[in-house]
């Protein structure tokens, strides 16, 4: 235990834009970090331009772009002072988002999964750049957080024998119920669905999903699939996939874009399971707030799901369209499946407390700050 609370720099960037997967994971370290004011003091700190600085916080002299490129090439000039205020010097730096600057305070960076690394040429550039960031920022010291034992397998097994600490994240709270259908989604008011959440990119696998769908609609007239999730790089392909299915189930499938949360919380509370079929994960917050929402889990056998959701889920390999469509079909027919689902999903959820990811980060916080600065 610190005699005075520490003061880290975190960095709140992934809070500026509508929450993604790293999005909550930063919401969520920021709330609990926040219930131990006797142990850390945040400065929050952000890099894009164009987005709000949080009040108090502090913003970096240049855009996330350029930064990036630069970080890429150089860590000669530490970034402290921006990030410290007057009279009152850092100790650690947290980039929550793969990404953490130059700094002669201790530095700590959060991995969630290591599918930009291992595949730079299936991702956007800036996101391929944020690998040569990370890989310059381990190699100068950098402590690394991977929020599962997956992440940090990949992280050593591409980056070197670089120190990492897994410190898990938590589960998302309990959603109000959402009782009115929102106009969104009206169409599936008297539907049964299997529900996809997340972002349409190649790593979710959802072009399988949809060809599984085809194998578990053809006998089941009442069911649709909805896919939830900002489009990206597996957009075109997901439409083309679907394109190839009969009339019927054309018209079965709802792409929707990104929801709002009364949208998201209606979906997840009512969808008759989750699929998820990820071909890398590093957490998977869509996995727990099922679980939260009472709904049951298929997922794939791959990353981190796993150590995850442990026995709360139907689990498959992410290549085998048949074994997807098998255990889709499984717990959509087989109640005493989806029940007992659901009950391991509600103690999965209970061995997720946030105050365990506060607690894992104040210890590698005191590590980086006394590797930095030994007292």
């Amino acid at each position: 235990m610190v005699d005075t609370p520490l003061r880290v720099a975190f960095d709140v960037g992934p809070l500026a834009t509508a929450l993604t997967g790293v999005g909550h994971a930063t919401r969520g370290m920021l709330d609990a970090l926040g219930a131990r004011p006797e142990a850390v003091e945040i400065a929050p700190y952000l890099t894009s331009w164009r987005a709000q600085a949080p009040q108090g916080g502090r913003r970096l002299p240049l855009p996330a772009a350029l930064a990036r490129r630069w970080w890429s090439r150089s860590t000669r000039v530490p970034l402290d002072r921006w990030l410290s205020a007057p009279g009152r010097p850092i100790d650690v730096v947290h980039g929550t988002n793969y990404v953490v600057p130059p700094a002669r305070a201790g530095r700590v960076v959060s991995v969630y999964d290591c599918w930009f690394l291992r595949h730079p040429d299936l991702v956007h550039p800036d996101v391929a750049r944020a690998g040569s960031v990370l890989r310059r920022a381990v190699a100068a010291g950098a402590l690394v957080h991977a929020s599962s034992e997956a992440t940090a397998h990949g992280v050593r097994e591409l980056l070197g024998e670089v120190c990492v600490t897994v410190v898990p994240l938590g589960a998302p709270p309990a959603r109000p119920l959402v009782e009115r259908v929102p106009a969104r989604v009206e169409n599936l008011r008297s539907r049964r669905f299997v529900l996809a959440l997340g972002t349409v990119e190649r790593r979710k696998n959802l072009v399988r999903l949809v060809h599984a769908f085809r194998a578990v609609a053809s006998d089941r007239s009442d069911l649709d699939l909805v896919i939830a999730g900002s489009p990206s790089d597996d957009s075109r392909a997901v439409t083309e996939a679907i394109a190839t299915l009969g009339p019927d189930l054309v018209t079965r499938i709802h792409v929707t874009g990104r929801v709002d949360d009364d949208t998201r919380d209606w979906l997840l509370q009512n969808a008759a399971v989750l699929a998820y079929p990820s071909l890398d994960e590093g957490f998977g917050f869509p996995l727990l707030e099922a679980m939260v929402a009472d709904t049951p889990v298929v997922a794939a056998r791959a990353g981190s799901i796993p150590e995850v959701v442990n026995d709360a889920a139907r689990l498959h390999d992410p290549h085998d369209v048949d074994a997807l469509a098998e255990a889709l079909a499984e717990v959509l027919d087989d109640e005493t499946a989806a029940s007992r689902l659901r009950v391991a999903g509600h103690r999965r959820v209970a061995e997720h407390p946030w105050s365990a990811t506060a607690s894992g980060l104040l210890a590698l916080y005191a590590r980086a700050a006394m590797e930095r600065h030994p007292r």
